[in-house]
């Protein structure tokens, strides 16, 4: 059945582009809300944002929703993976900026907040989106794909990645997203980037708040940031991480197959676009008792979050 949290919990940090400071505070919201952003220092107008695949604006390095009177908030990828990740369906995230706080640059502290302060079961049923036929698109020699699942457990997730530095290289992953896998294996997987990248990007006016604690920085088959990987594969993670929560923007579960080959925020988006303009492609389900139990979230426990450094 459909969850929200029992009660607030926020997060203080800066964002990874902008650099600004910024407190997140997620609170429960009432059954059948889905997942809602609030700009709490815009004082007119509609500061209220559905986190869903249509308000999202084309911005390079992360995931921006925005509203119909251009409030905005980015970088919200990170916590719709840990509120998709723990199960939560109702919940009000409020900002007081226009950017999520980084944190350590995984899900893991959103995690372990949720998770500390609890779930309230809702009593009503959970509407997933069932994936009826393939739906791919392609740019850029990368591809993304939803597929009816072939294993009948919610969500299953297939990622490659090929990056030229040794450090990450070509990794592939494929995981079942059922029973809190996204806790166990996904959490707590930071974002990562190049150092030959780092300097552009803050020319550019991104990643003013990047620190060697927020992401894991690299340099041909160096790791620049102390204490090296979490994971050996921790890169390719994070690209899960990252689908997981813009997969969320759907505004409800899905049950299928995600396959990504060297994609990333705009690519899942597009996907998702590309899903719903094709009413043959999907349809609305609401997930019996053993269905639900196979969703990202199901049963997790504070005990599955991973000892990170």
């Amino acid at each position: 059945m459909q969850t929200t949290i029992r009660s607030a919990i926020s997060f203080d940090g800066i964002g990874l582009h902008s650099g600004r400071p910024a407190r997140l505070t997620i609170r429960p919201a009432v059954v059948n809300r889905g997942i809602w952003f609030k700009r709490t220092d815009v004082d007119l107008g509609d500061t209220m944002i559905p986190a869903r695949w249509d308000n999202v604006v084309r911005s390079p390095l992360c995931t921006l929703i925005q509203n119909r009177a251009g409030v905005s908030v980015s970088t919200v990828e990170h916590v719709m993976a840990a509120l998709a990740g723990c199960g939560v369906h109702n919940a009000l995230v409020e900002i007081d900026g226009p950017e999520a706080p980084i944190l350590d640059g995984s899900s893991v502290p959103f995690v372990r907040g949720i998770l500390n302060v609890g779930l309230r079961a809702q009593g009503a049923p959970v509407r997933a989106i069932e994936i009826l036929k393939p739906v791919t698109v392609e740019t850029q020699g990368g591809w993304a794909r939803l597929s009816p699942s072939k294993t009948g457990q919610g969500l299953d997730m297939v990622f490659r990645i090929d990056f030229a530095d040794a450090a990450i290289g070509v990794q592939e992953k494929h995981l079942n997203l059922a029973n809190g896998t996204f806790v166990r294996e996904l959490s707590d997987c930071r974002t990562f980037c190049r150092a030959s990248d780092v300097d552009a990007m803050q020319k550019a006016g991104k990643a003013l708040g990047g620190t060697y604690e927020n992401a894991v920085v690299v340099d041909g088959d160096k790791v620049l940031s102390p204490g090296g990987f979490r994971h050996a594969d921790e890169a390719v993670r994070h690209k899960m991480l990252d689908a997981l929560g813009d997969l969320a923007l759907a505004g409800a579960p899905i049950l299928g197959l995600y396959e990504g080959h060297k994609a990333g925020h705009a690519m899942t988006n597009a996907l998702l676009h590309a899903l719903f303009a094709d009413a043959q492609a999907w349809r609305f389900v609401d997930c019996d008792a053993a269905t639900a139990a196979t969703l990202p979230g199901a049963g997790v426990v504070l005990d599955e979050i991973p000892a990170v450094a």
